[in-house]
Protein backbone atom coordinates (compact mmCIF):
# COMPACT_ATOMS: atom_id res chain seq x y z
CA UNK A 1 0.00 0.00 0.00
CA UNK A 2 2.68 2.13 0.95
CA UNK A 3 4.32 1.53 -2.63
CA UNK A 4 1.27 2.61 -4.28
CA UNK A 5 1.07 5.63 -2.56
CA UNK A 6 4.04 6.95 -2.99
CA UNK A 7 4.11 6.04 -6.87
CA UNK A 8 1.06 8.21 -6.80
CA UNK A 9 3.28 10.73 -5.02
CA UNK A 10 5.27 10.80 -7.34
CA UNK A 11 3.07 10.79 -10.21
CA UNK A 12 1.78 14.09 -9.47
CA UNK A 13 4.82 15.78 -8.96
CA UNK A 14 6.14 14.34 -12.28
CA UNK A 15 2.69 15.75 -13.51
CA UNK A 16 3.39 19.07 -11.51
CA UNK A 17 6.80 19.38 -12.60
CA UNK A 18 6.15 19.05 -16.63
CA UNK A 19 3.25 21.74 -16.32
CA UNK A 20 5.65 24.10 -14.42
CA UNK A 21 8.00 23.37 -17.53
CA UNK A 22 5.65 23.54 -20.37
CA UNK A 23 4.10 27.26 -18.58
CA UNK A 24 6.70 28.40 -17.95
CA UNK A 25 8.93 28.44 -21.42
CA UNK A 26 6.21 29.88 -23.56
CA UNK A 27 7.36 30.06 -26.99
CA UNK A 28 10.31 29.03 -26.65
CA UNK A 29 11.29 25.91 -27.47
CA UNK A 30 11.20 22.71 -24.65
CA UNK A 31 14.73 21.56 -25.75
CA UNK A 32 16.56 24.83 -25.47
CA UNK A 33 14.21 26.21 -22.53
CA UNK A 34 15.31 22.17 -20.43
CA UNK A 35 19.00 24.10 -19.25
CA UNK A 36 16.71 26.67 -17.79
CA UNK A 37 14.70 24.42 -15.67
CA UNK A 38 17.23 21.99 -14.82
CA UNK A 39 20.05 24.30 -14.06
CA UNK A 40 17.14 26.07 -11.68
CA UNK A 41 16.47 22.86 -9.82
CA UNK A 42 20.11 22.37 -9.93
CA UNK A 43 20.51 25.98 -8.20
CA UNK A 44 17.98 25.32 -5.11
CA UNK A 45 19.45 21.30 -4.71
CA UNK A 46 22.28 22.39 -4.23
CA UNK A 47 21.62 25.65 -1.70
CA UNK A 48 19.06 23.21 0.48
CA UNK A 49 21.84 20.77 0.38
CA UNK A 50 24.74 23.21 1.59
CA UNK A 51 22.11 24.78 4.40
CA UNK A 52 21.17 20.95 6.02
CA UNK A 53 24.47 20.07 5.76
CA UNK A 54 25.84 23.36 8.00
CA UNK A 55 22.93 22.95 10.00
CA UNK A 56 22.94 19.56 10.94
CA UNK A 57 26.26 20.39 12.20
CA UNK A 58 25.48 22.90 14.36
CA UNK A 59 22.69 21.66 15.83
CA UNK A 60 24.61 18.32 16.35
CA UNK A 61 27.03 20.67 18.48
CA UNK A 62 24.67 22.16 20.45
CA UNK A 63 23.41 25.64 18.17
CA UNK A 64 20.27 24.64 17.94
CA UNK A 65 18.41 27.98 16.87
CA UNK A 66 21.47 28.28 14.24
CA UNK A 67 20.32 28.64 10.47
CA UNK A 68 23.01 29.30 7.71
CA UNK A 69 20.43 30.62 5.70
CA UNK A 70 19.79 33.78 8.12
CA UNK A 71 23.85 34.12 8.93
CA UNK A 72 25.37 37.69 7.57
CA UNK A 73 28.10 36.55 4.85
CA UNK A 74 30.76 38.19 7.00
CA UNK A 75 30.35 35.71 9.35
CA UNK A 76 29.65 32.50 7.33
CA UNK A 77 33.16 32.88 5.54
CA UNK A 78 34.76 31.00 8.54
CA UNK A 79 33.39 27.83 7.26
CA UNK A 80 34.55 28.48 3.12
CA UNK A 81 37.77 26.35 3.27
CA UNK A 82 35.90 23.18 5.89
CA UNK A 83 32.95 23.19 3.49
CA UNK A 84 34.34 23.47 0.37
CA UNK A 85 36.97 20.52 1.37
CA UNK A 86 33.81 18.34 2.44
CA UNK A 87 30.90 19.60 -0.54
CA UNK A 88 33.26 20.70 -3.33
CA UNK A 89 31.39 24.13 -3.50
CA UNK A 90 30.55 26.95 -1.30
CA UNK A 91 27.82 29.23 -1.01
CA UNK A 92 27.17 32.48 0.42
CA UNK A 93 23.80 32.64 2.91
CA UNK A 94 22.88 36.15 0.69
CA UNK A 95 23.40 33.79 -2.34
CA UNK A 96 21.33 30.84 -1.58
CA UNK A 97 18.03 30.07 -3.65
CA UNK A 98 15.77 30.80 -1.25
CA UNK A 99 17.11 34.56 -0.35
CA UNK A 100 17.62 35.33 -3.99
CA UNK A 101 14.05 34.76 -4.59
CA UNK A 102 12.88 36.35 -1.76
CA UNK A 103 14.60 39.60 -3.36
CA UNK A 104 13.88 38.95 -6.60
CA UNK A 105 10.86 40.49 -7.16
CA UNK A 106 12.03 43.79 -6.13
CA UNK A 107 15.62 43.00 -8.12
CA UNK A 108 15.57 45.25 -11.01
CA UNK A 109 19.18 43.87 -11.71
CA UNK A 110 18.24 39.96 -11.36
CA UNK A 111 20.18 38.79 -14.35
CA UNK A 112 23.47 40.31 -13.19
CA UNK A 113 22.69 38.85 -9.38
CA UNK A 114 22.12 35.41 -10.59
CA UNK A 115 25.23 35.96 -13.34
CA UNK A 116 27.49 36.58 -10.11
CA UNK A 117 25.92 34.10 -7.88
CA UNK A 118 26.79 31.24 -10.27
CA UNK A 119 30.00 32.70 -11.00
CA UNK A 120 30.41 32.70 -7.20
CA UNK A 121 29.01 28.96 -6.83
CA UNK A 122 32.00 27.99 -9.80
CA UNK A 123 34.53 29.98 -8.09
CA UNK A 124 34.58 28.79 -4.79
CA UNK A 125 35.87 25.24 -6.22
CA UNK A 126 38.75 27.48 -8.18
CA UNK A 127 42.20 26.06 -6.88
CA UNK A 128 40.10 22.81 -5.29
CA UNK A 129 39.92 18.87 -5.95
CA UNK A 130 36.36 19.64 -7.38
CA UNK A 131 37.68 22.59 -9.67
CA UNK A 132 36.84 20.33 -12.71
CA UNK A 133 33.73 19.03 -10.99
CA UNK A 134 32.14 22.71 -10.85
CA UNK A 135 33.55 24.07 -14.10
CA UNK A 136 31.62 25.54 -16.41
CA UNK A 137 28.27 23.95 -14.84
CA UNK A 138 25.73 26.73 -15.07
CA UNK A 139 27.08 27.97 -18.28
CA UNK A 140 24.48 26.41 -19.87
CA UNK A 141 21.68 28.78 -18.13
CA UNK A 142 22.10 32.04 -20.10
CA UNK A 143 20.46 34.50 -17.70
CA UNK A 144 20.65 37.62 -20.20
CA UNK A 145 19.54 35.56 -23.56
CA UNK A 146 17.39 36.92 -25.68
CA UNK A 147 14.71 33.61 -25.56
CA UNK A 148 14.11 34.93 -21.71
CA UNK A 149 13.10 38.41 -23.18
CA UNK A 150 13.32 40.91 -25.65
CA UNK A 151 14.26 43.24 -23.00
CA UNK A 152 15.97 43.03 -19.33
CA UNK A 153 12.66 43.43 -17.71
CA UNK A 154 11.34 41.01 -19.80
CA UNK A 155 14.26 38.85 -18.92
CA UNK A 156 13.76 39.11 -15.03
CA UNK A 157 9.95 38.78 -15.55
CA UNK A 158 10.37 35.84 -16.77
CA UNK A 159 13.49 34.81 -14.04
CA UNK A 160 11.19 35.84 -11.16
CA UNK A 161 8.82 33.02 -12.61
CA UNK A 162 11.00 29.94 -12.97
CA UNK A 163 12.38 30.97 -9.12
CA UNK A 164 9.03 30.84 -8.13
CA UNK A 165 7.94 28.02 -9.97
CA UNK A 166 11.19 25.70 -8.83
CA UNK A 167 10.74 27.23 -5.46
CA UNK A 168 7.25 25.94 -5.29
CA UNK A 169 7.61 22.17 -6.72
CA UNK A 170 6.97 19.89 -3.17
CA UNK A 171 10.24 18.45 -3.11
CA UNK A 172 10.44 18.20 0.25
CA UNK A 173 11.35 21.61 1.60
CA UNK A 174 14.07 21.30 4.22
CA UNK A 175 16.60 19.14 2.64
CA UNK A 176 16.08 15.64 3.83
CA UNK A 177 17.08 12.17 2.85
CA UNK A 178 13.96 11.35 1.25
CA UNK A 179 14.23 15.17 -0.51
CA UNK A 180 17.94 13.08 -2.65
CA UNK A 181 15.36 11.00 -4.36
CA UNK A 182 13.10 13.01 -5.24
CA UNK A 183 15.67 15.99 -6.56
CA UNK A 184 17.15 13.16 -8.27
CA UNK A 185 14.20 11.39 -9.33
CA UNK A 186 12.65 14.78 -10.79
CA UNK A 187 15.42 15.70 -12.96
CA UNK A 188 15.60 12.12 -14.21
CA UNK A 189 12.27 12.56 -15.33
CA UNK A 190 12.41 15.89 -16.71
CA UNK A 191 15.09 14.65 -19.26
CA UNK A 192 13.03 11.97 -19.96
CA UNK A 193 10.18 14.13 -21.26
CA UNK A 194 12.56 16.25 -22.65
CA UNK A 195 14.47 13.72 -24.77
CA UNK A 196 10.89 12.01 -25.43
CA UNK A 197 9.69 15.60 -26.88
CA UNK A 198 12.75 16.30 -28.68
CA UNK A 199 12.58 13.20 -30.57
CA UNK A 200 16.26 12.27 -32.51
CA UNK A 201 18.42 14.56 -30.66
CA UNK A 202 16.91 13.47 -27.20
CA UNK A 203 17.53 9.89 -27.90
CA UNK A 204 21.05 10.86 -28.02
CA UNK A 205 21.85 11.41 -24.72
CA UNK A 206 18.77 10.08 -22.62
CA UNK A 207 18.68 6.06 -22.43
CA UNK A 208 14.96 5.08 -20.96
CA UNK A 209 15.43 4.50 -16.87
CA UNK A 210 14.68 0.62 -17.40
CA UNK A 211 16.81 -0.26 -20.03
CA UNK A 212 19.64 2.14 -17.87
CA UNK A 213 18.56 -0.77 -14.90
CA UNK A 214 18.65 -3.87 -16.60
CA UNK A 215 22.06 -3.03 -17.90
CA UNK A 216 22.93 -2.63 -14.23
CA UNK A 217 22.00 -5.39 -13.30
CA UNK A 218 23.66 -7.73 -15.65
CA UNK A 219 26.86 -6.33 -14.50
CA UNK A 220 26.76 -6.77 -11.30
CA UNK A 221 24.74 -10.39 -10.88
CA UNK A 222 26.01 -11.93 -7.76
CA UNK A 223 28.00 -8.81 -6.43
CA UNK A 224 26.72 -6.51 -3.62
CA UNK A 225 29.38 -4.15 -4.43
CA UNK A 226 31.28 -2.79 -7.20
CA UNK A 227 34.70 -0.76 -6.92
CA UNK A 228 34.71 1.19 -10.29
CA UNK A 229 31.59 1.99 -13.04
CA UNK A 230 32.37 3.34 -16.40
CA UNK A 231 30.81 4.28 -19.18
CA UNK A 232 32.62 5.71 -22.28
CA UNK A 233 29.18 8.00 -24.15
CA UNK A 234 27.80 8.91 -20.62
CA UNK A 235 25.11 11.00 -21.45
CA UNK A 236 23.28 12.56 -19.11
CA UNK A 237 24.91 10.14 -16.72
CA UNK A 238 21.37 8.24 -16.17
CA UNK A 239 23.03 4.42 -16.59
CA UNK A 240 26.21 5.22 -14.47
CA UNK A 241 23.52 6.71 -11.70
CA UNK A 242 21.44 3.19 -11.52
CA UNK A 243 24.44 1.48 -9.55
CA UNK A 244 23.26 3.86 -7.18
CA UNK A 245 19.88 2.52 -7.47
CA UNK A 246 20.85 -1.20 -7.60
CA UNK A 247 23.62 -1.79 -5.07
CA UNK A 248 23.15 1.68 -3.19
CA UNK A 249 25.34 4.53 -3.76
CA UNK A 250 27.20 3.51 -0.93
CA UNK A 251 28.50 0.09 -2.62
CA UNK A 252 29.63 1.70 -5.56
CA UNK A 253 33.56 2.64 -5.33
CA UNK A 254 33.46 5.52 -8.08
CA UNK A 255 31.74 6.67 -11.04
CA UNK A 256 33.53 7.35 -14.01
CA UNK A 257 32.83 8.49 -17.90
CA UNK A 258 32.89 10.98 -20.82
CA UNK A 259 30.86 12.38 -22.78
CA UNK A 260 31.89 14.70 -26.12
CA UNK A 261 28.82 17.41 -25.80
CA UNK A 262 29.58 19.97 -23.77
CA UNK A 263 25.80 20.74 -22.39
CA UNK A 264 25.16 16.77 -22.23
CA UNK A 265 28.41 16.88 -20.30
CA UNK A 266 27.39 19.41 -18.05
CA UNK A 267 23.73 17.19 -17.72
CA UNK A 268 25.63 14.59 -16.64
CA UNK A 269 27.78 16.56 -13.73
CA UNK A 270 25.06 18.17 -12.44
CA UNK A 271 22.81 14.77 -12.20
CA UNK A 272 25.55 13.30 -10.30
CA UNK A 273 24.79 16.47 -7.61
CA UNK A 274 21.41 15.70 -7.63
CA UNK A 275 21.73 12.30 -6.69
CA UNK A 276 23.83 13.03 -3.96
CA UNK A 277 26.77 11.77 -5.13
CA UNK A 278 29.86 13.79 -3.55
CA UNK A 279 32.44 15.32 -5.87
CA UNK A 280 35.13 12.91 -5.11
CA UNK A 281 32.92 10.21 -5.82
CA UNK A 282 32.56 10.97 -9.72
CA UNK A 283 35.09 11.26 -12.57
CA UNK A 284 32.89 12.76 -15.50
CA UNK A 285 35.35 13.81 -18.51
CA UNK A 286 34.65 16.09 -21.57
CA UNK A 287 36.18 14.58 -25.04
CA UNK A 288 35.93 12.40 -27.36
CA UNK A 289 36.83 8.61 -26.17
CA UNK A 290 37.55 7.08 -28.81
CA UNK A 291 40.53 9.28 -30.37
CA UNK A 292 41.40 10.91 -26.46
CA UNK A 293 40.54 8.59 -23.61
CA UNK A 294 40.70 10.96 -20.61
CA UNK A 295 40.89 7.77 -18.01
CA UNK A 296 44.18 5.75 -18.85
CA UNK A 297 45.07 6.16 -15.05
CA UNK A 298 41.86 4.33 -13.52
CA UNK A 299 41.13 1.37 -15.75
CA UNK A 300 40.30 -1.56 -15.49
CA UNK A 301 36.79 -0.92 -14.61
CA UNK A 302 34.74 -3.77 -13.14
CA UNK A 303 31.59 -2.90 -14.44
CA UNK A 304 30.71 -1.21 -17.67
CA UNK A 305 27.64 -0.02 -19.35
CA UNK A 306 26.79 1.66 -22.15
CA UNK A 307 24.38 2.85 -24.77
CA UNK A 308 26.97 4.11 -27.31
CA UNK A 309 25.58 6.14 -30.09
CA UNK A 310 24.63 4.08 -33.59
CA UNK A 311 26.87 3.86 -36.51
CA UNK A 312 28.17 6.97 -36.62
CA UNK A 313 31.31 8.36 -38.23
CA UNK A 314 35.09 8.16 -36.65
CA UNK A 315 38.63 8.44 -38.42
CA UNK A 316 38.91 4.41 -38.34
CA UNK A 317 41.90 3.34 -40.84
CA UNK A 318 42.60 6.99 -42.09
CA UNK A 319 44.36 7.61 -39.10
CA UNK A 320 47.19 5.53 -39.22
CA UNK A 321 48.08 5.66 -35.46
CA UNK A 322 44.94 3.52 -34.31
CA UNK A 323 45.84 0.29 -35.86
CA UNK A 324 48.47 0.83 -33.36
CA UNK A 325 46.14 1.80 -30.09
CA UNK A 326 46.37 -1.11 -27.53
CA UNK A 327 42.89 -0.93 -27.41
CA UNK A 328 42.22 -1.79 -31.15
CA UNK A 329 45.49 -3.61 -32.27
CA UNK A 330 44.20 -7.09 -30.81
CA UNK A 331 41.41 -7.47 -33.53
CA UNK A 332 43.92 -6.52 -36.12
CA UNK A 333 41.41 -4.49 -38.06
CA UNK A 334 39.23 -1.15 -36.84
CA UNK A 335 36.03 -0.63 -36.70
CA UNK A 336 34.92 0.69 -40.53
CA UNK A 337 35.10 4.90 -40.91
CA UNK A 338 31.08 4.83 -41.21
CA UNK A 339 30.55 2.58 -38.14
CA UNK A 340 32.03 2.97 -35.19
CA UNK A 341 29.94 1.06 -33.14
CA UNK A 342 32.40 -2.31 -32.37
CA UNK A 343 35.32 0.45 -32.32
CA UNK A 344 33.68 1.26 -28.94
CA UNK A 345 33.06 -2.35 -28.07
CA UNK A 346 36.70 -2.64 -28.53
CA UNK A 347 37.42 0.26 -26.37
CA UNK A 348 35.64 -1.03 -23.31
CA UNK A 349 36.30 -4.37 -23.75
CA UNK A 350 40.12 -3.27 -23.26
CA UNK A 351 39.07 -1.29 -19.87
CA UNK A 352 36.87 -3.87 -18.54
CA UNK A 353 38.60 -6.11 -15.14
CA UNK A 354 39.40 -9.66 -15.82
CA UNK A 355 36.82 -9.79 -13.51
CA UNK A 356 34.24 -7.55 -14.98
CA UNK A 357 31.03 -7.37 -17.31
CA UNK A 358 30.54 -5.32 -19.82
CA UNK A 359 26.81 -4.86 -21.24
CA UNK A 360 26.39 -2.80 -24.28
CA UNK A 361 23.60 -1.46 -26.01
CA UNK A 362 24.00 -2.31 -29.64
CA UNK A 363 22.66 -1.70 -33.23
CA UNK A 364 21.05 -4.73 -35.04
CA UNK A 365 23.89 -4.63 -37.99
CA UNK A 366 26.92 -5.04 -36.15
CA UNK A 367 26.00 -8.57 -35.07
CA UNK A 368 25.89 -9.54 -38.56
CA UNK A 369 27.75 -7.74 -41.08
CA UNK A 370 30.64 -8.31 -43.29
CA UNK A 371 34.08 -6.87 -44.02
CA UNK A 372 35.90 -5.27 -41.11
CA UNK A 373 33.07 -5.93 -38.44
CA UNK A 374 32.96 -9.81 -39.00
CA UNK A 375 36.87 -9.69 -38.25
CA UNK A 376 36.02 -7.89 -35.13
CA UNK A 377 33.84 -10.14 -34.16
CA UNK A 378 35.65 -13.16 -35.10
CA UNK A 379 38.26 -11.77 -32.61
CA UNK A 380 35.35 -11.23 -29.59
CA UNK A 381 34.29 -15.19 -30.18
CA UNK A 382 37.89 -17.07 -31.02
CA UNK A 383 39.26 -15.45 -27.84
CA UNK A 384 35.87 -16.49 -25.76
CA UNK A 385 35.02 -12.60 -24.94
CA UNK A 386 31.03 -12.75 -25.89
CA UNK A 387 29.26 -13.92 -22.79
CA UNK A 388 25.40 -13.17 -24.13
CA UNK A 389 23.53 -11.41 -26.72
CA UNK A 390 19.93 -10.36 -25.93
CA UNK A 391 17.43 -8.86 -28.83
CA UNK A 392 15.86 -6.13 -27.38
CA UNK A 393 12.13 -4.97 -28.44
CA UNK A 394 11.56 -2.48 -30.69
CA UNK A 395 10.66 1.03 -30.38
CA UNK A 396 12.55 1.42 -26.56
CA UNK A 397 14.51 4.00 -27.56
CA UNK A 398 13.87 7.90 -28.16
CA UNK A 399 14.35 8.73 -31.64
CA UNK A 400 14.30 5.76 -33.19
CA UNK A 401 11.69 2.79 -33.30
CA UNK A 402 14.63 -0.10 -34.60
CA UNK A 403 15.47 -3.18 -32.52
CA UNK A 404 18.16 -2.76 -30.32
CA UNK A 405 19.86 -5.35 -28.68
CA UNK A 406 22.82 -6.21 -25.59
CA UNK A 407 26.03 -7.64 -26.21
CA UNK A 408 27.79 -8.61 -22.94
CA UNK A 409 31.18 -8.92 -22.10
CA UNK A 410 33.30 -10.81 -19.73
CA UNK A 411 37.27 -11.83 -19.66
CA UNK A 412 36.95 -14.83 -17.54
CA UNK A 413 34.16 -17.13 -18.66
CA UNK A 414 34.12 -20.68 -17.75
CA UNK A 415 32.90 -22.25 -20.77
CA UNK A 416 33.00 -21.83 -24.73
CA UNK A 417 29.89 -20.86 -25.56
CA UNK A 418 27.59 -17.89 -26.12
CA UNK A 419 24.14 -17.28 -24.81
CA UNK A 420 21.50 -15.82 -26.99
CA UNK A 421 17.98 -14.30 -25.66
CA UNK A 422 15.16 -13.59 -27.55
CA UNK A 423 13.42 -10.60 -25.80
CA UNK A 424 11.62 -9.16 -28.56
CA UNK A 425 8.45 -9.45 -26.73
CA UNK A 426 9.39 -9.04 -23.23
CA UNK A 427 7.71 -5.69 -23.23
CA UNK A 428 4.18 -3.27 -22.09
CA UNK A 429 2.86 -0.67 -24.30
CA UNK A 430 3.31 2.75 -22.52
CA UNK A 431 2.16 5.75 -24.25
CA UNK A 432 4.06 6.23 -27.50
CA UNK A 433 7.23 3.86 -26.90
CA UNK A 434 7.18 0.44 -25.75
CA UNK A 435 9.01 -0.58 -22.27
CA UNK A 436 10.33 -3.25 -19.93
CA UNK A 437 7.96 -3.38 -16.74
CA UNK A 438 9.31 -4.93 -13.87
CA UNK A 439 8.69 -8.62 -15.07
CA UNK A 440 9.84 -7.87 -18.23
CA UNK A 441 13.14 -6.91 -16.71
CA UNK A 442 13.06 -9.88 -14.57
CA UNK A 443 12.27 -12.65 -17.07
CA UNK A 444 15.92 -11.69 -19.31
CA UNK A 445 17.78 -11.51 -16.17
CA UNK A 446 16.73 -14.70 -14.71
CA UNK A 447 17.32 -15.90 -18.08
CA UNK A 448 21.20 -14.69 -18.49
CA UNK A 449 21.74 -15.88 -14.78
CA UNK A 450 20.55 -19.45 -15.24
CA UNK A 451 22.37 -19.98 -18.88
CA UNK A 452 20.31 -22.45 -19.91
CA UNK A 453 18.29 -23.20 -23.35
CA UNK A 454 14.79 -22.42 -23.55
CA UNK A 455 12.51 -23.37 -26.12
CA UNK A 456 11.92 -20.11 -28.25
CA UNK A 457 13.71 -18.04 -25.57
CA UNK A 458 16.93 -18.85 -24.94
CA UNK A 459 19.86 -21.14 -26.58
CA UNK A 460 23.24 -21.63 -25.70
CA UNK A 461 25.78 -22.04 -28.50
CA UNK A 462 28.91 -23.30 -29.07
CA UNK A 463 31.52 -20.82 -30.35
CA UNK A 464 32.68 -23.92 -33.16
CA UNK A 465 29.26 -23.39 -34.02
CA UNK A 466 29.01 -19.47 -33.99
CA UNK A 467 32.59 -19.62 -36.28
CA UNK A 468 30.83 -22.32 -38.41
CA UNK A 469 28.28 -19.56 -39.03
CA UNK A 470 30.49 -17.11 -40.04
CA UNK A 471 30.71 -15.33 -36.59
CA UNK A 472 27.16 -13.92 -37.13
CA UNK A 473 25.71 -13.61 -34.29
CA UNK A 474 22.21 -12.63 -35.03
CA UNK A 475 20.14 -13.66 -32.00
CA UNK A 476 17.43 -14.58 -34.64
CA UNK A 477 20.39 -17.28 -35.89
CA UNK A 478 20.21 -19.07 -33.03
CA UNK A 479 16.80 -18.94 -31.02
CA UNK A 480 13.60 -20.55 -33.63
CA UNK A 481 10.46 -17.77 -32.96
CA UNK A 482 7.95 -19.83 -32.20
CA UNK A 483 5.05 -20.43 -34.89
CA UNK A 484 2.12 -18.75 -33.32
CA UNK A 485 -0.15 -19.45 -36.63
CA UNK A 486 -2.92 -21.54 -35.79
CA UNK A 487 -2.93 -24.87 -36.99
CA UNK A 488 -6.12 -25.33 -39.73
CA UNK A 489 -7.05 -29.34 -40.76
CA UNK A 490 -7.32 -29.13 -44.44
CA UNK A 491 -10.09 -32.00 -44.34
CA UNK A 492 -12.34 -30.40 -42.30
CA UNK A 493 -11.75 -26.80 -44.31
CA UNK A 494 -12.68 -28.55 -47.28
CA UNK A 495 -15.81 -29.92 -45.82
CA UNK A 496 -16.99 -26.73 -44.46
CA UNK A 497 -16.07 -24.95 -48.20
CA UNK A 498 -18.66 -27.76 -49.81
CA UNK A 499 -21.33 -26.85 -47.25
CA UNK A 500 -20.73 -23.17 -47.92
CA UNK A 501 -20.75 -23.38 -51.86
CA UNK A 502 -23.99 -26.18 -51.32
CA UNK A 503 -25.36 -23.26 -49.25
CA UNK A 504 -25.18 -20.45 -51.84
CA UNK A 505 -26.23 -23.11 -54.39
CA UNK A 506 -29.71 -23.13 -52.57
CA UNK A 507 -29.51 -19.63 -52.29
CA UNK A 508 -29.39 -19.01 -55.73
CA UNK A 509 -32.37 -21.20 -56.63
CA UNK A 510 -34.41 -19.83 -54.06
CA UNK A 511 -33.60 -16.52 -55.25
CA UNK A 512 -34.35 -17.70 -59.23
CA UNK A 513 -37.75 -18.64 -58.07
CA UNK A 514 -38.85 -15.31 -56.34
CA UNK A 515 -37.44 -13.17 -59.54
CA UNK A 516 -39.73 -15.71 -61.61
CA UNK A 517 -42.91 -15.34 -59.37
CA UNK A 518 -42.14 -11.39 -59.41
CA UNK A 519 -41.89 -11.52 -63.02
CA UNK A 520 -45.23 -14.03 -63.81
CA UNK A 521 -47.11 -11.64 -61.36
CA UNK A 522 -46.82 -8.73 -63.70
Amino acid sequence: MASSVKEQQRAELHKTIWQVANDLRGSVDGWDFKSYVLGMLFYRFVSENLTSYINKGEHEAGNADFDFAELPDADAEFAREEIVNEKGFFILPSELFENVRKRAPRDENLNETLEGVFRDIEGSATGTDSEDDLKGLFDDLNVNSSKLGNTVAGRNAKLVKLLDAIGNLPLGGKFTDNTIDLFGDAYEYLMQMYASSAGKSGGEYYTPQEVSELLARITTVGKTRVNKVYDPAAGSGSLLLKFAKVLGKENVGGFYGQEINLTTYNLARINMFLHDINYEKFDLALGDTLLDPHHWDEEPFEAIVSNPPYSIKWEGDANPLLINDPRFAPAGVLAPKSKADLAFTMHMLHWLATSGTAAIVEFPGVLYRGGAERKIRKYLIDNNYVDTVIQLPADLFFGTTIATCIIVLKKSKKTNDVLFIDGSAEFVRGGNKNKLSEANQQALLDAFTNRESSEHFATLVDNSAIAANDYNIAVSSYVEAEDTREAIDITELNAKIEQIVAHQAELRTSIDAIVADLEGSK
